[in-house]
């Protein structure tokens, strides 16, 4: 794992045969990623991006509480 400033690397997975990857192992430790965790899928036309439901729950109501 590579590491500058908060910003990771951990290295290449593979897609399986159903679509599938493994998270690897510093990636779930860094970001409290545990079985049966709900993950959000994002992305645009360069690439996506995993994110917790939780975290991405978590700016909505921020940002609600905000108005």
């Amino acid at each position: 794992m590579l590491e500058e400033q908060g910003k990771y690397i951990f290295g290449v997975v593979k897609v399986g045969e159903k679509g599938q990857i493994v998270i690897p192992k510093d990636a779930r430790e860094i970001y409290g990623i545990k079985a049966g965790d709900s993950l959000l899928v994002l992305g645009d036309n360069k690439g996506m991006a995993i994110l917790k439901t939780q975290v991405f729950q978590d700016k909505i109501d921020e940002i609600l509480e905000k108005k």
